[in-house]
């Protein structure tokens, strides 16, 4: 495989805002890429060299996407496993590997992978159906989350005690002991065929309240040395075990007992890495394409102190994209917004991100809450 070939071709299931960023560090190697994406417009259809439309569930989609390029890699889990299973029994170089992608497609079945592999994880129970739910209420207060298709906050709930029955998914899914954490963190590792890793370091993540997603990171986490390291080890572990190769995002809690647990992980860049486009030496970008193009990955040594803050959409506004308060935003040093090129906001979409820098904590902290009071994504 010659990555640098002109006739070398790096496939993409999915068009998103990862595939964009992906397709960003992609021009510094001089890669040719396609991308496959549901969406008409999405992100990725103008800066792609080549861009298909069409289902990524789709058997026959994916495999006719997959046979005209040389590695296949994704920038979203929820993909026909099936069509890249017969990919890779015919020659393409699919990475991640289908299996791991069909084991983080379920969490019920990531979760038991984690417990079969002694990797340390929050204790949980496995349900069918509601009936199934109602006999564990001893086990609330706990987080349901469905198996599949869930995503960015979706399809995961808390259920306090008996009297949230009623509101409990009736698909199969997964009781989670709800954990008393100090702090949620997160470490990404990235794994070659020759089984050569790098992990970047550990970041302290910030979720909305409401909504189950990232609304704001810091990086390096503010821990011990020695929870830095036993966080790394893990990921290292996980990476291992699943014989990965690629980028993979592992979630953990650090509980106030000082415990590391795996909460779940994501087979491709992730949400908890923007900032290393501008705080490491390496992105999350250009090591996933690395390690899936088989070259030695990069340093993973952060340059700043840094934070990123999620630009969501405001509640109440559905229609045309307006940035209010770039202009502020713009004017203070260190800060650095990254649009994702979607022309649509509704209320809690991703519409980009921005990365802050600074060589001092507080003052980086008091520029997230600038930013984060200051920059609006809504309608006009």
């Amino acid at each position: 495989m010659n990555p640098f070939s002109k006739t070398f071709k790096l496939g993409i299931l999915g068009g998103g805002q990862l595939g964009r960023m992906l397709i960003q560090a992609s021009i510094d190697l001089n890669t040719y890429i396609k991308i496959m994406d549901p969406d008409a417009e999405a992100p990725c259809k103008y800066l792609a060299h080549d861009f298909v439309q069409g289902s990524l569930m789709d058997f026959d989609a994916v495999y006719a996407f997959g046979k005209n390029v040389d590695v296949l890699t994704i920038e979203i889990e929820h993909v026909n496993v099936d069509a890249l299973e017969k990919l890779e029994v015919e020659g393409v170089k699919v990475y991640p590997q289908p299996n791991v992608i069909r084991i983080i497609q379920d969490k019920r079945v990531q979760k038991q992978f984690y417990k079969d592999h002694g990797i340390p994880t929050p204790d949980f129970v496995l349900t069918d159906t509601v009936e199934d739910v109602a006999k564990h209420v001893d086990f609330l207060p706990a987080f349901q989350k469905l198996g599949k298709a869930g995503y960015d906050g979706r399809g995961v709930q808390r259920l306090k005690s008996a009297e949230d029955l009623g509101k409990a998914f009736t698909e199969p899914g997964l009781l989670e002991k709800a954990i008393d954490f100090e702090k949620e963190i997160s470490v990404i590792v990235a794994r070659r065929s020759n089984g050569e890793m790098e992990t970047f370091p550990v970041v302290e993540l910030v979720f909305h309240p409401e909504y189950n997603l990232v609304e704001y990171l810091f990086a390096p986490a503010q821990i011990s040395p020695e929870i830095e390291a036993q966080s790394q080890q893990i990921a290292r572990k996980v990476a291992e075990k699943l014989g990965i190769v690629g980028l993979l995002a592992v979630e953990m809690f650090l509980t106030k007992e000082g415990e590391v647990l795996v909460n779940e992980s994501a087979p491709r860049p992730h949400n908890s890495g923007h900032h290393t486009i501008k705080a490491n030496y390496t992105s999350q970008f250009e090591q996933h394409l690395r390690a899936v193009l088989d070259l030695p990955l990069g340093s993973t040594h952060i340059k700043s102190l840094a934070a990123m803050v999620n630009l969501l959409g405001e509640a109440g506004y559905t229609g045309d994209a307006y940035y209010e308060g770039m202009e502020t935003v713009l004017q203070i040093a260190g800060v650095y917004p990254h649009l994702y090129g979607k022309q649509t906001t509704k209320p809690f979409r991703k519409m980009g991100h921005v990365t802050i820098l600074d060589t001092n904590l507080s003052s980086l902290q008091n520029k997230v809450s600038v930013v984060r009071d200051s920059l609006k994504v809504i309608s006009k």
